[in-house]
């Protein structure tokens, strides 16, 4: 058995990572992290959890010695913090920002942190699909963000070909509040939310640089990313439209796209005609891509879903746990979404 530790347990990516291994029949959950909660029982904090398990403070020496794998489900610079503390013992997969960077100092432009020694760490960017050789022997797997898992899915098929025509990529997505994580703020209550649709980090989203990265280096070229994140008054789902330009017809994306990810457990092209909706991924790792080309003008418009709890954190966090035990990767994940 693999034995897990969950450090941001009663957050909402915490708890979905919850959901997951303690259905997954090869882990065992032994470690249970909350600053504030820390001396409860997880069923006193959440009684529908259903875990009777005591929450801890952070112990490093208890976590080296009862963790496999450790997820920290933590804000932007805090889990640096805990990896410097566990490096070359537990195996962390970081549902943070702390290590999507290849390079330190945008993460200081973007976050407002330096990290010091950041160098000196091994770390793969754990998008699934595309990096799974590298996250087998990671040591330290950066989770992506919702965002970009939704958005490089998309046009991977693309840039691993060489395909745009434009070094510009416009991006259009859709989020529910969940992804704004547990906040008090005023924005983010009911009647702020209910009813209503508005953008919001317009060009200045944090995600934006982490797409840009990862998108020049599937392509190994540079690209601008456009793009306008929107808050939608539901709770769970992304849906991101993107715009590009390719000299490919329709048919010939359809098949790339088919080829490309023909393997893959939980990503579905669908017919064209067919397009896509965030209920059809709500709770589930699977994710959905709908292909549309206007033939006067060579747009292509590629639309995709996912759940950002499951896929865009947590479910892609334990796909890339399944990939670093070698065990396959649909384990405990491959179940159909809660419709409707």
């Amino acid at each position: 058995m693999i034995r897990g530790g969950i450090i941001g347990v009663t957050g909402y990516t915490g708890l979905e990572l919850l959901r997951l291994l303690k259905n997954h029949p090869r882990v065992k959950l032994t470690t249970f992290v909350s600053r504030k909660s820390s001396g409860k029982n997880l069923n006193e904090v959440l009684p529908f959890s259903f875990e009777d398990s005591k929450l801890s403070e952070l112990d490093f020496q208890k976590i080296a010695e009862n963790c496999d794998v450790l997820f920290t489900a933590l804000p932007a610079g805090v889990s640096y913090e805990v990896a410097k503390e566990l490096k070359n013992t537990t195996r962390i997969i970081d549902l943070s920002a702390d290590f999507r960077f290849d390079d330190p100092e945008v993460y200081l432009k973007w976050y407002s942190k330096r990290l010091i020694g950041y160098e000196k760490f091994e770390r793969v960017y754990g998008l699934s699909e595309i990096y799974r050789e590298e996250i087998v022997n990671a040591k330290i797997v950066a989770n992506p963000g919702c965002y970009p898992t939704s958005v490089l899915l998309a046009l991977a098929p693309l840039l691993k070909n060489n395909l745009l025509l434009d070094e510009i990529i416009y991006v259009d997505s859709k989020s529910g509040v969940s992804g704004a994580g547990k906040k008090e703020s005023i924005e983010y209550s009911f009647s702020e939310i209910s009813g209503g649709l508005k953008p919001y980090s317009v060009i200045k989203h944090r995600h934006v640089p982490e797409m840009e990265q990862e998108i020049s280096n599937l392509s190994k070229k540079k690209f601008r990313v456009i793009f306008t994140p929107h808050l939608v008054p539901m709770i769970r789902g992304i849906l991101s439209t993107i715009y590009v330009k390719t000299s490919l017809t329709m048919k010939e994306v359809n098949e790339l796209y088919n080829d490309f990810y023909h393997k893959e457990k939980f990503v579905h092209i669908l017919k064209p005609g067919i397009y896509p909706s965030t209920k059809w991924v709500y709770g589930s790792n699977h994710v959905f891509i709908s292909i549309v080309k206007d033939e006067e003008t060579g747009i292509l418009i590629l639309i995709s879903v996912i759940d950002n709890l499951t896929k865009g954190a947590a479910g892609q966090a334990v796909q890339n746990m399944n990939i670093m035990f070698s065990i396959p990767e649909e384990t405990g994940l491959y179940f159909n979404p809660i419709y409707p």
